[in-house]
């Protein structure tokens, strides 16, 4: 089974996160999505495989969620995407993604669904 972990390791639960799946003894891929970005064609993957909407990959304590006005109710579905894909810091976190599904790691036991 592949595992893919979208990680920020300036955050305390994404370091957990890292953390519990290391000691798991499963292989995974770390993607640094504050380094190399998150494109379109991914956060469709994870919408598809959270099976949510959007807005639920935002993180609302961003300074970037106020400024850009993320909240407002007339940002479509495609708009919030774009925004998420260009401010990655935007991004819910942390993801671990399998081939069928993913789960947000808040709280980190989420992460055991796919483990």
């Amino acid at each position: 089974m592949s595992l893919t972990y979208f990680h920020n390791p300036r955050c305390s639960k994404s370091r957990q996160g890292l953390e519990l799946l290391s000691e798991s003894g499963k292989d995974f891929e770390i993607v640094e999505y504050l380094k190399s970005g998150v494109s379109l064609i991914q956060i469709d993957e994870l919408l598809e495989k959270l099976t949510t909407e959007p807005r639920t990959l935002v993180r609302i304590k961003e300074d970037a969620f106020k400024d850009l006005n993320i909240g407002s109710s007339e940002l479509t579905k495609e708009k919030i995407r774009e925004i998420i894909s260009a401010n990655p810091s935007l991004l819910e976190r942390p993801i671990l993604v399998n081939e069928k599904k993913a789960v947000i790691g808040r709280p980190t036991e989420n992460l055991s669904e796919i483990l």
